[in-house]
């Protein structure tokens, strides 16, 4: 069976073989008009693949673009050398403009990215404050944030703990987002949750410990700020919950 093409190997053929297409299709036309309006259509090309967002595939597009229009469209033709001054710097405009619509669409795609897992955090939290506010009982309201929880950092468990904290000294992730372990703040951004140990996060309000949960790390996969303040988030709902009270969020 054979392996299914990404939508990014796509955007990298087409960076390759759309220049060259369009270059050879304008080789009947080259003499009528301007070298310059050719770049121009090879750079319509060269945006048409970087709007993808993939910078590989961006900059397969610009050097091809740049090469065919080299080979094709400005004399001596068919050899990859140019004589005349103006067609150098327009092969060098073609090359830099592509690359910079590059940039600006790996850029776009990052923010894209970024705002849909904003979206999926706040999803999560939005389901456990229905679940604070329709009543579900502690057990399935704990089981339910810890599967968000897991999700949410990657983790391989998650279980919870009433009325305990600090027993063994684990690692803390703290309110503020940052783990700390044996004293010292861990690398987070880099290394995901210290592994080989749990990691507690607590479960509190009005300053009133209500439980905690231990976080087994999963594949050390790196965590930003907003997933470990989004956990924070969630253990504010369960620990709203145990202790009697509505969460803000559930609030109407």
């Amino acid at each position: 069976m054979m392996r299914q093409i990404s939508r990014d190997q796509l955007a990298v053929l087409a960076g390759l073989a759309a220049p060259l297409a369009l270059a050879a299709i304008l080789v009947p036309f080259r003499a009528s008009f301007p070298d310059t309006d050719a770049a121009l259509a090879l750079q319509l090309a060269v945006t048409g693949v970087a709007a993808n967002g993939y910078r590989l595939a961006g900059i397969v597009a610009a050097v091809s673009a740049a090469a065919w229009f080299d080979f094709f469209l400005t004399m001596p033709y068919e050899r990859f050398t140019i004589t005349r001054r103006a067609d150098i710097q327009t092969t060098v405009l073609l090359l830099a403009v592509g690359v910079a619509v590059t940039e600006i669409a790996v850029w776009g795609r990052r923010q894209h990215g970024a705002a849909a897992r904003r979206a999926g955090y706040l999803d999560g939290i939005n389901i456990a404050a229905r679940a604070v506010a329709t009543g579900s009982s502690p057990a399935a309201l704990t089981e339910q944030v810890c599967g968000q929880l897991a999700r949410l950092l990657s983790l391989s468990s998650c279980r919870f703990q009433p009325g305990a904290a600090g027993i063994g000294n684990p690692p803390r992730l703290l309110r503020d987002g940052r783990v700390v372990s044996a004293g010292q703040t861990w690398d987070t951004d880099h290394d995901g949750l210290p592994p080989g140990t749990d990691t507690e996060l607590l479960a509190e309000a009005g300053g009133l410990l209500q439980g905690r949960f231990l976080l087994t790390p999963g594949t050390g996969k790196p965590l930003t700020l907003e997933q470990r303040l989004a956990a924070v988030a969630f253990a504010d709902q369960v620990g709203a919950a145990l202790s009697g009270g509505r969460s803000p969020l559930a609030q109407t």
